[in-house]
Order: structure tokens, then sequence, then C-alpha cells
């Protein structure tokens, strides 16, 4: 039975190409991890993968749950789990493939000994400024406060709220690392990176972003606060309400994805077990090649 795959790199860095090409060699199907590509409808601003795409080789956990319906890293490795069961009983290989770290640590790691969601703490949390909540975070549980991304408010949230429940630190109630488990991170230099963010940002502006932020808009996106972290559609949304033009969005939406990319650059190199590949000078095609060598000879 083969072992799955672990494809991961930040944002705009190329590896669903490679994801696709590996595929296509191992006969594997890719298994999103991208804690936005779960929503319907939320299509040209996730970077969703086309129909075209999804035809050429079969993805799972994309389209999977509405705007108004929950989604968390629980029901993710649940149906994560099971898509690489079927996967394997048909004699195919799991790719994971994406940018949501924190999907990939828990998959690989475990939830640990953290309990369910408590919706009435959670929604005091999310009612809190995050200014507020970094500073409750600090006092109570300093590893984890050094570790978290600390512009992510659900990730913030979701710690105090473990800490609220137990009343012990989220850091010692998390699974250790399974040294056994290496992936591939994919990178590319600065310059590189920028410009394909750059040209990806464009391109879903001119694919009709503002109109797809619209139409989600009237599906509820607002009330959901997880899926409004995604990048793009937040700016657009804070557009619509005229708070700025559409060309400072677009340059905005630019800034934030550069600094976003960063950020999953740093998580993953400090937070995972990966083998780095630069993506610079070599196209798709030739490092799914090499990966599938590698991955036959294993």
């Amino acid at each position: 039975m083969a072992k799955p795959i672990y494809l991961a790199g930040p944002t705009a860095v190329g590896k669903s190409a490679v994801a696709l090409e590996l595929a296509e060699r191992i006969g594997g199907e890719i298994i999103s991890v991208d804690s936005m590509q779960v929503y319907r409808g939320m299509d040209i601003g996730t970077a969703k993968p086309s129909a075209a795409e999804q035809k050429r080789v079969r993805h799972h956990l994309i389209d999977i749950v509405d705007l108004t319906e929950p989604f968390d890293v629980a029901a993710f490795i649940r149906l994560a789990k099971a898509a690489e069961a079927d996967i394997q009983a048909r004699g195919k290989v799991s790719i994971y493939c994406g940018g949501t770290g924190f999907y990939f640590k828990a998959l690989l790691e475990g939830l640990g000994d953290a309990p369910p969601g408590d919706a009435k703490i959670r929604a005091q949390l999310q009612a809190t400024p995050l200014d507020q909540l970094l500073i409750e975070l600090q006092q109570k549980d300093p590893d984890f406060f050094q570790k978290v991304d600390q512009k992510n408010p659900r990730r913030v949230v979701r710690a105090l709220e473990v800490i609220r429940l137990t009343g012990k630190p989220y850091s010692t109630q998390r699974a250790v690392w399974s040294a056994t488990t290496t992936g591939i991170g994919f990178h590319r230099a600065p310059k590189n990176l920028h410009d394909r963010i750059h040209q990806r940002v464009d391109e879903m502006f001119r694919l009709g972003l503002v109109t797809e932020t619209e139409k989600l808009l009237a599906q509820g996106l607002e009330k959901n606060l997880t899926a409004m972290q995604a990048l793009g559609y937040r700016q657009v949304v804070e557009h619509l309400r005229g708070q700025r033009s559409l060309p400072e969005t677009i340059e905005l939406v630019k800034i934030r994805t550069r600094q976003f990319a960063k950020r999953q650059l740093t998580w993953f190199r400090r937070q995972m077990r990966l083998d780095w590949i630069s993506l610079d000078t070599e196209d798709a095609a030739g490092v799914a090649e090499k990966i599938a060598r590698t991955n036959l000879s294993t």
C-alpha cells in the first residue's frame, strides 16, 4: 500500500501544478489541504482548481460545505482520512496538497486532548478585540503565544477556547510531532514569488472576484467568520462598502497576500519536517518526475 505524499508551500508558489503532474505519473488523487476551498462558491478568490483540472485528476475536499455550514479542523481530519482510505482501497496514491499549515499539523499530529468547541465561549472570544485576546494568551500560555500566527484570530480564539475550557495551557494539550513523517515543501526566491502573487491577484480581479464576492455576501459570507478571513474577499467587502477604490483594493490584496505567503513559509519551516524544493528554475513536470522517481524507489 503506497504511503500518502504531502506537498506544502505558500500561496502561489506552484504546488498545485506539481500535484497535478505527479498524480498523473503515479496514479494519484489530490486531497486539498485548504481551509477555504471547502466552501462552495468561493472559487476565484481561493484559486480553486478549475473544472478541467478536476476532470484531469480527481480532487477531494473541495466544494463540500455551504457558507452557512460549520467547518473546522476536526471535520477536515475526519473527511481527509475517509478520502485517503477510499483512494487506497482503489489502489491509488493519496497526494495531500495545500497551504493550510494548521490542517497539515493536525492531520499528522492528531488533535491531542483538546476538547470540542464550545459555542458560547467561542462567541465571547470572537466578540473581543484581537489585541485583548493576545494579552490573555500571553499571560495564560506564553509558549503558544510565541508560536501562533498573531494576525490570525481563528488560531488565537481556538487556543483561548481550549484554555478556558480546561484551565491548562493549549501548548501542553497538543500531540507530539511524528518524526517519521516528512513531506515536500516548495519555495521560490522572494521576487519570483511576489511576481506570481501579483499576477494571480490581477487575474482574480479580471475573472470577476468583485462579482463573486457580491454573490457570496447574498449567501451569508459575512456571517461566516472563518470564510471572511479569506484573502481577497474581506478586502473586496470593504471596497463594496466604499472604504477604498478598486485599484487601492487590488494593491492591498497583493500586499496582504505577500505578507501571508511569508508567514506561511516561516510556519512550514518551523513546524513541519519538509524536504525543500525550489521552483525557481524547474517546471512542474520536471519536479513531479523527480518526486515520482523518488516515491517509486522507496
